[in-house]
């Protein structure tokens, strides 16, 4: 997607300041993508949405994992729905695809957010932008379990974003929230000497941009992306791993 360029004294502070271009041609396609999502028709949203979520539910690399993360989607941020997901997750067909599910709760507006275990739509309340979060603590009183505090390795994350481009390149919304708890999560599988969860986000095609998207050191790239035409395996580590997947069934 081309972005324009400020003229003047705007294109020479950018180009004094790399990290500001950087911010600036974020802004920029955070505009554009926003704008293209309000304009996708509601009818052509269904479709995608249920094409994407039969692709991540019919998959091997979803069908073989036990443990993961996911989100549960916010149609006024016009999220990928993962609706589907989420309830299979919750209610396997087959109990030997029982899994176990972290969900994403915002602790604060510094970027701090943690994915907690719940087991049921019962352990999730609505937070202050009506978007579904696990309540802090189960039944019981008792802390739930941090996906970092986990002595098992997590196998998968299904991730939300505003734009994506076929190189893996991620743009979120600008909170950094993604960013810095995925940076945290493969840091803490590497100690642990686990190997790295796979990463795939899901995507409506306006998400998808023409060129790269706008990154920079704290952005982490996607192993895959799932959309309405299916799934492209992105980085070696992800076409290693779907295509062992697929050899399994």
């Amino acid at each position: 997607m081309a972005m324009a360029g400020a003229g003047g004294n705007g294109a020479d502070v950018a180009a004094l300041n790399p990290k500001h271009a950087i911010c600036q041609e974020k802004r920029q396609m955070r505009t554009a993508v926003r704008r293209k999502l309000r304009e996708f028709a509601a009818a052509q949203r269904q479709i995608e949405d249920a094409a994407i979520q039969h692709h991540v539910l019919d998959a091997p690399w979803f069908k073989d994992s036990k443990r993961l993360c996911a989100y549960v989607s916010c149609a006024a941020l016009r999220e990928v729905d993962t609706t589907k997901i989420v309830a299979h997750i919750f209610n396997p067909d087959d109990p030997v695809q029982a899994k176990k599910l972290y969900l994403p709760r915002v602790q604060d507006k510094q970027s701090h957010m943690q994915m907690l275990h719940v087991k049921s739509y019962d352990d999730l309340v609505p937070n202050s932008m009506t978007i579904l979060e696990p309540e802090p603590v189960d039944k019981s009183g008792s802390p739930r379990e941090d996906v970092l505090d986990t002595d098992e390795p997590l196998d998968l994350l299904l991730l939300p974003g505003l734009a994506f481009d076929l190189s893996g390149r991620r743009l979120g919304r600008g909170g950094g929230y993604y960013d810095c708890l995925l940076s945290k999560i493969l840091e803490s599988n590497g100690s642990k000497g686990w190997k790295r969860p796979l990463l795939v986000a899901l995507a409506y095609s306006p998400q998808i941009v023409d060129g790269s998207v706008p990154v920079d050191e704290t952005d982490v790239p996607v192993d895959a992306l799932v959309r309405a035409s299916g799934v492209t395996a992105i980085s070696p580590y992800a076409r290693q791993q779907i295509l062992t997947d697929e050899a399994k069934f």
